[in-house]
């Protein structure tokens, strides 16, 4: 609760020093009808019997039991070293470089952020972040419009839903037509995304994995886009880049992550992580921050932002995005996170997910009833055929003490019988085991 440090006699000396009797004449501007209805408040409670009250309600949360839930937000191992370190009041209290020639820390750990995002993507620049997964799509769509001078995009189903709906939400008063290809049984259909992707486009946007876990090749479709003057646009899943064909490798033109799963804990929807990279021949059309290093006039290394073209900075209508903040300390706390595991320790991470998915799979295919969705290679998230509606199985699983994924019927009508599973290095051989016992009973 907020502590008002003003007495009544405070507050009527402030409000005779502006000419008013009461609160209400201050607002008397404002028509009755517009006005809160909540000002006179009941008695309030004591601070004791305020935390307890919340406290009761927070415990009504359920954290006990095993979780194979994924669809985008995945839970991961983080090193005590990132709380530690990102904790610092250095980071926490001051995080944002409006003032740069006062920020080389965190300028510094943004530009060295961007070094590890380009690294990971095999893309040439990255920006200081954006705000989270659907907003850097969205961001990356309006960079090809821009360039392309094209309103047209094409958008395979099998991206992630919900980011797909903010970028409807985000589109939908400026005039863009978004051509949206079907997938076929969670599998991307490059023959149908090849065919829509035309002179009149202005990007292709994928997924890999893709929203059904599903790992494919794109470099076709980025070399078709192209030729056609348009972008290709592709979002992927941050750790799974340590074994993948990267971004860069398939030839993509801007690559855009949910960064969450780099050292940002499962926290009821954020504050989350846009990651966004490209190719260097579109860096004027980047959005948000981007840091670059310099020396100053005695020749030691400095930190400064440049190719600023945010509306603070320029005229409005110029700007390439209204971005006026970022997700810096998000940002830094994925950078120590990457720099914690290194390359090698991003490899084991992901081989290790993908083994356990396999053993899932191996595990849940055996009960009565349960297939594969598809045949097409996955990574560590899978997407499984039940022999039921599977938010129904959910729902009677989660009364058992497991939740065994997210039921695609909710996103994809058709797809009620089909449940995408994923598993994290929190999920160990008993958990799986367990959810098969569970899923086993209830199937």
């Amino acid at each position: 609760m907020p502590y008002i440090p003003h007495t009544p006699d405070e507050l009527q000396h402030m409000l005779s020093v502006i000419g008013v009797r009461s609160l209400d004449d201050l607002f008397a501007d404002i028509p009755a009808s517009m006005r809160p209805k909540h000002y006179d408040l009941p008695q309030g409670s004591s601070e004791a019997a305020v935390c307890t009250h919340l406290e009761r309600l927070a415990a009504q949360n359920r954290v006990d039991g095993i979780s194979f839930l994924g669809a985008g937000y995945y839970a991961h191992d983080i090193p005590k070293a990132v709380d530690a370190l990102a904790g610092r009041s250095e980071f926490y209290t001051a995080y944002t470089p409006y003032q740069a020639e006062c920020s080389q820390g965190t300028l510094q750990a943004i530009f060295e952020f961007q070094t590890a995002v380009s690294r990971l993507m095999e893309m040439e620049c990255a920006n200081a972040s954006v705000y989270d997964g659907g907003s850097a799509l969205f961001e990356a769509a309006m960079m090809a419009v821009r360039s392309t001078r094209k309103r047209t995009l094409v958008l395979d189903a099998a991206v992630n839903p919900f980011w797909r709906a903010m970028l409807a939400t985000y589109t939908a008063n400026l005039g863009l037509t978004v051509r949206v290809v079907p997938h076929r049984d969670g599998v991307s259909d490059k023959e149908a995304l090849l065919a829509a992707v035309d002179n009149t486009c202005a990007a292709v946007l994928v997924q890999n994995p893709n929203f059904f876990g599903v790992v494919d090749d794109f470099t076709d479709l980025f070399a078709h886009a192209r030729s056609c003057k348009a972008f290709g646009i592709i979002s992927v899943y941050p750790v799974l880049q340590a074994v993948l064909k990267t971004p860069g490798e398939m030839g993509a033109d801007v690559a855009v992550a949910e960064g969450q799963s780099l050292g940002m804990p499962l926290s009821f929807g954020g504050p989350y992580l846009g990651l966004m990279a490209c190719r260097k021949e579109h860096i004027r059309q980047f959005p948000g921050r981007i840091v670059g290093r310099t020396t100053d006039v005695d020749g030691k290394t400095g930190y400064v932002l440049t190719l600023q073209a945010r509306e603070q900075h320029i005229r409005r209508a110029k700007a390439t995005s209204n971005i006026c903040s970022n997700q810096a300390l998000c940002a830094l706390r994925a950078l120590i996170h990457m720099s914690l595991l290194g390359p090698a320790g991003l490899v084991r991470t992901a081989e290790n997910n993908m083994a356990l998915a396999r053993y899932a799979v191996e595990r849940l295919t055996a009960l009565k009833g349960v297939a594969l969705c598809n045949s097409a290679p996955y990574g560590s998230e899978v997407t499984l055929r039940l022999p039921k509606p599977a938010a129904q199985v959910v729902r009677e699983a989660m009364a058992r003490g497991g939740t065994p994924g997210y039921p695609l019927g909710t996103a994809y009508p058709g797809m009620e019988n089909c449940l995408l599973l994923s598993c994290t290095e929190v999920n160990d051989r008993d958990q799986i085991d367990e959810l098969a016992a569970i899923l086993g009973g209830l199937l």
